[in-house]
């Protein structure tokens, strides 16, 4: 049993911020029902794909954030379909959406009127820019994206190299990030309804949670008075913190503080550095000309050489490729890589693995993701079936 099997959810959600939250309830135990809209998450059809697009029911994009779940595919504006969701709303601890604020009003399934089915209920949204209930501002019903949470939220701008133009991050953390805060919301008002009987309605916004993600730059900016910007893989305030070229990759190393400091110019063979620039100020203020040194003596080493001799004493480690990931045991020991079935392939496929370890109640993906209303005569059976019983 999972640590959340006591709770079922009913997920609305699609694309990749609401599916990462409701895959994170699922790992850790929850009955998660995904209701698609007709043709299902719009994401499903997304790439890669192991061989045959045309044969497997999904790509990667789909598997990976679905894995768990159950499927049933349900038109809200269709009346019979809208009475087999409210039947489903009445039973269920938690409903999950993720569509632009108002949507679910003009089906009359907003959270006042589900609360009239279920008076507990625990009701969240993951929006671009939040919900009028929770704060209202004219940016709510705007369509937002990864891509657009990171420019605005300040992400972007503080990513990239100090020459070069803002960059977004690679994994979607627009998504992710918000997705992340908003389980953590969800469980907050599960403890708080077992407490007091009472549910709520979570809003997390990706906008907010950017500002969230950003709070370097945001004290940054509110101390100095002045607008953070790109620095590359260095840090403002500590230093050596950041990024060296070795003869055969690139290498991160933290020295930051005094202890490390030494350590580092000792394995440089370099203690007049170390006996110079004794503290963070110092080192701060000569830090184009100490990053020159620090660069010169990675070049002559390569990756494994480098890592090897800080490995221990300096904290340091080589900037990984996704195929030396697949290639750590340390990953592996982690049950970090999961294998799932690909339905339509004649392989398992891996997907990133729950980072949540617990001791007595691990969380772990329970299988891939469900085909489109695959579990329609399950789900939909069972409340068939206790209507004919109460008859």
């Amino acid at each position: 049993m999972g640590a959340l099997s006591n709770l079922r959810v009913l997920d609305l959600t699609q694309v990749l911020a609401g599916p990462y939250c409701t895959m994170l309830l699922a790992d850790m135990g929850a009955d998660v029902v995904k209701i698609e809209r007709p043709g299902g998450d719009m994401i499903r059809s997304n790439p890669p794909f192991v061989d045959d697009p045309e044969a497997e029911a999904y790509g990667g994009y789909f598997q990976s954030v679905n894995r768990g779940k159950k499927s049933i595919e349900l038109n809200l504006g269709d009346d019979e379909d809208r009475a087999d969701f409210l039947s489903l709303v009445e039973e269920v601890d938690i409903v999950v959406e993720n569509y632009r604020a108002g949507t679910m009003e003009k089906y009359d399934l907003g959270y006042e009127t589900l609360t009239e089915y279920n008076e507990d209920l625990i009701y969240s949204s993951i929006r671009g820019f939040g919900d009028p209930r929770t704060g209202a501002t004219d940016r709510q019903g705007q369509p937002s994206f990864d891509l657009i949470a990171q420019a605005l939220g300040g992400v972007m701008e503080t990513t990239g190299q100090p020459d070069g133009p803002p960059t977004k991050t690679g994994p979607g953390v627009g998504d992710l990030f918000t997705a992340t805060l908003n389980c953590i919301g969800i469980l907050a008002a599960v403890n708080h309804r077992e407490q007091t009987g009472e549910g709520q309605y979570v809003d997390t916004a990706m906008y907010d949670s950017m500002l969230s993600f950003t709070e370097r730059a945001v004290y940054q900016q509110s101390y100095t008075g002045e607008a953070p910007t790109r620095r590359g893989n260095s840090h403002p305030t500590l230093f050596p913190y950041n990024a060296f070229e070795t003869d055969d990759g690139y290498a991160v190393i933290a020295a930051f503080n005094n202890n490390h400091w030494a350590q580092l110019c000792e394995i440089m063979d370099r203690e007049d550095l170390a006996e110079e620039y004794p503290t963070t100020p110092k080192r701060l203020r000569n830090r184009d000309s100490l990053r020159e040194v620090i660069a010169d003596w990675a070049l002559e080493q390569t990756n494994d050489e480098l890592v090897g001799q800080l490995e221990g004493r300096v904290p340091a480690a080589p900037v990984q490729t996704t195929k030396e990931i697949f290639e750590d045991e340390h990953v592996r020991i982690r049950d970090m890589l999961v294998p799932v079935e690909q339905p339509g392939a004649d392989r398992d496929v891996e997907v990133a693995g729950n980072p949540i370890k617990m001791s007595e109640t691990m969380p772990q993906p329970r299988g891939r993701a469900p085909l489109l209303d695959e579990h329609r005569e399950e789900i939909l059976g069972e409340k068939e079936a206790e209507t004919a019983a109460d008859d």
